[in-house]
């Protein structure tokens, strides 16, 4: 059971290496700091239909798949409006330590999420 949470925990890590750092365009990426931000639900998208594919390998059945994904994408969502709108209040960039110190939070805040949705996975099946 632990290699299987381990496996899945993986795949969700490479997931969100591509989603966040390989997927993103242009229009992701511009203007994220107002709340119904397209380019914000089609990157959360994108996470979401990765999240698919990595429960899909993992067997998982419809329900928790579906509850997974859509909460994913809530979260996902909300996160980097977050670290949008505080980056873009503040007037952060790159040069500046806040401007890492709200990235390294939106990580962590990923990776608490898929802690979360792999206990629940490990709870579920």
């Amino acid at each position: 059971m632990i290699s299987t949470l381990l496996v899945l925990l993986i795949l969700l890590q490479i997931k969100h290496m591509f989603a966040d750092y390989f997927l993103q365009t242009p229009k992701m990426l511009a203007g994220r700091g107002q709340y119904m931000h397209m380019g914000r639900a089609q990157h959360a998208g994108v996470h979401a239909a990765g999240t698919v594919i990595v429960l899909v390998i993992m067997g998982t059945s419809l329900l928790p798949l579906v509850v997974l994904t859509v909460a994913e994408w809530i979260v996902h969502f909300h996160i980097d409006f977050w670290k949008a709108s505080h980056s873009d209040k503040r007037r952060l960039t790159p040069d500046q330590a806040a401007f890492w110190r709200a990235a390294g939070i939106d990580q962590c805040l990923h990776q608490l999420t898929y802690i979360a949705m792999v206990w629940i996975w490990a709870i579920w099946i």
